[in-house]
């Protein structure tokens, strides 16, 4: 794969160990040129970790990691043309906005006049010119941020590592930051690395997403099919909400399998490679892919009655016991409400499921 400008960073077969506990599990994996690419999982899953060998922090036990088609193992992290941006931002607190961005640069040997001047480029690339002769002290977090964005793209490095740097905001301000973040990813051409724990932070983002648990690669593919199309449990329930719920195959015919779970209920989905007849596995059926009513639907319909009504603002979020069955979750919008029925609690209804909403997961 060496001299294939397409490929950013080629993780092959990465392993990472601190004396017997084994952080990194024989990771492979692929990032593009001019990608927003997020490593996704929970604390501890060894997200971070990669990340760290990537920028040279942390030596890789097993493997190679290549940049543009150059192996790095070789190389400190200060030769290598990645940067980082942290949780913490790290500013100098002395300097004033437009010196921290320019530091860097100086400390690589470019002038002062040029360093000052491409400063000032960055700081007008996240709209923070104004705030240039400033401390860091001075600004909200957000300002801090991109002050902190700036300096890490001021050097034009070819790939931006930026590990869970929105952590620290408030909630409004970290979904603008994630919709900017994308826009200078866009803008710069540059490939942006993200390490998050957030689920929503990676599917509003990224091109693709890398889930990770235990050290272990999970499933790597573009946000709808991470959502829409898990491989199995974890990411099933990891990513957004999900009815997981355990069902037995019964058959397969035309692509389609036809399965039953407790109560003698039978739900029909797509089939799944390496699930046969007779396998028993669970089901991921998202909320809002269901809706209630008073009789059963063409599609897949399910008899239950309402436990619980939950109003969160945008959705309602309904729990229905079904009749010797486990419980199931239907998210209704509220811009639905005059097309799907809201059923009070106690009352008998029909759950109803959208053809494809079923996916099959290998355990």
């Amino acid at each position: 794969m060496s001299g294939d400008t397409k490929i950013a960073i080629d993780v092959r077969e990465a392993v990472k160990r601190y004396g017997d506990f084994t952080a990194l599990k024989t990771i492979s994996l692929s990032i593009m040129d001019n990608e927003f690419f997020t490593l996704l999982g929970p604390s501890g899953c060894g997200k971070t970790t990669l990340l760290r060998m990537i920028a040279g922090f942390e030596d890789v036990t097993e493997g190679a990691i290549y940049l543009y088609g150059d192996e790095i193992a070789g190389l400190p992290p200060n030769k290598r043309p990645v940067n980082t941006v942290f949780q913490n931002y790290a500013l100098f607190p002395h300097m004033t906005v437009l010196e921290n961005v320019a530091f860097g640069m100086e400390m690589r040997g470019r002038s002062k006049s040029d360093a000052r001047k491409r400063a000032g480029e960055m700081l007008d690339l996240v709209q923070l010119q104004q705030f240039a002769a400033r401390k860091p002290s001075q600004l909200s977090g957000g300002q801090q941020q991109r002050v902190a964005l700036a300096r890490a793209l001021a050097p034009e490095p070819k790939v931006l590592l930026l590990d869970e740097p929105l952590s620290a905001l408030d909630l409004k301000l970290r979904k603008a930051m994630q919709l900017e973040l994308k826009h200078l990813q866009r803008e710069t051409g540059i490939t942006f690395i993200f390490v998050t724990h957030d689920q929503e932070e990676a599917l509003t983002m990224s091109d693709r997403i890398a889930v990770m648990s235990a050290g272990e690669l999970q499933q790597l593919g573009s946000p709808t099919d991470i959502y829409e199309r898990p491989h199995n449990m974890f990411v099933a329930d990891f990513i957004g909400e999900t009815n997981l719920l355990e069902v037995s195959v019964d058959a397969i015919k035309e692509g389609r399998a036809t399965c039953h779970l407790g109560g003698g209920h039978e739900l029909t989905c797509n089939a799944v490679d390496g699930i046969g007849i007779g396998s028993k596995v669970h089901m991921s059926i998202r909320p809002e892919r269901l809706y209630m009513s008073d009789s059963p639907a063409e599609a897949e319909s399910l008899k239950g009655r309402v436990k619980e009504n939950i109003f969160v603002g945008t959705d309602i979020t309904t729990i229905v016991d079904l009749a010797d069955g486990p419980d199931f979750t239907v998210r209704t919008s509220n811009s639905d409400r005059g097309n799907k029925r809201i059923f009070e609690p106690g009352a008998e209804m029909f759950v109803n499921m959208e053809r494809g909403a079923g996916r099959l997961l290998v355990d």
